[in-house]
């Protein structure tokens, strides 16, 4: 593990993350945090949501096979879930110009789109503050006549967030 520079003896917690993650993923995916990290921006917002890289293949060097050397750009997989690959198909040419584009030299030369589910990343927003004055009084007023103490919280946790002002 290379050596890491410290302030005052204080290691970032995601350079110490990223030096223990990115050499597992290198040998597994041959990919690493920073492109993962990197995905949103390199995909755009028409990909963003819908693809995630899974891992690149790197051809067998030259060097290895007929004792010359020389650099061959890999093939990167990547997840892409229903119809949208169809679309992603047609934009491949522009999406690998930018992973190139991130690495700095000619790393990607082709994709491979695979359908599949693709996990969103969930925000959590944390629990939402409990309401007071009118706003309260109101949703207390929406669930008076609901027999089942169940629903009648599933109501109250529901109209919380509904009523609550949002955080700006």
């Amino acid at each position: 593990m290379r050596e890491q520079k410290t302030r005052k003896g204080v290691v970032q917690i995601s350079e110490v993350a990223n030096g223990l993650i990115d050499p597992v993923l290198a040998k597994r995916a041959g990919i690493n945090t920073m492109l993962l990290g990197s995905w949103d921006e390199i995909a755009g917002e028409e990909f963003a949501d819908c693809t995630r890289p899974e891992k690149i293949a790197w051809p067998r060097r030259a060097s290895e096979i007929s004792g010359e050397g020389g650099h061959q750009p890999g093939v990167l997989t990547v997840a892409c879930e229903g119809a949208r690959a169809l679309f992603l198909t047609h934009a491949q040419g522009e999406l690998i110009q930018r992973i190139n584009g991130f690495f700095g030299f000619y790393a990607i030369g082709q994709l491979r789109i695979v359908q599949k589910p693709v996990s969103p990343q969930v925000k959590h927003r944390g629990k939402p503050k409990p309401l007071t004055g009118e706003p309260a009084r109101r949703l207390e007023a929406m669930v008076e006549g609901i027999e089942s103490e169940e629903l009648k919280a599933a109501l109250r946790r529901l109209g919380t967030a509904v009523l609550n002002p949002r955080r700006r």
